[in-house]
């Protein structure tokens, strides 16, 4: 399996709006296993993505597909910062089955 950890910061009040286009892309990413927005309680303008997928390859096609691609398009004016915080490999957890 394939994680990543990630920190956006969006602009100054807008936390609220990059979440929901964050959130808007979802549907139908074949490969992924876990997709979990968070807001940090302790920064007004943080979210952390929490990614878990059957593999890298998966997770890169993922950004190539039109909804994503939307989502992107839509967030991007509103994010005032991007961390890629970890790459993991994820190896079991609740809602998650381990690859072979």
């Amino acid at each position: 399996m394939y994680g990543l950890i990630g920190k956006f910061t969006s602009a100054d009040g807008k936390r609220d709006e990059l979440i929901g286009c964050l959130l808007e892309g979802l549907k139908d990413m074949p490969g992924c296993l876990s997709y979990v927005v968070a807001s940090d309680p302790a920064d007004a303008n943080a979210i952390w993505v929490t990614e878990a997928w059957v593999d890298a390859e998966s997770h890169k096609a993922s950004l190539g597909l039109p909804p994503v691609q939307e989502a992107i398009r839509k967030a991007r004016p509103i994010i005032a910062g991007m961390e890629s915080i970890a790459e993991t490999q994820p190896v079991g957890g609740h809602g998650l089955s381990s690859v072979g």
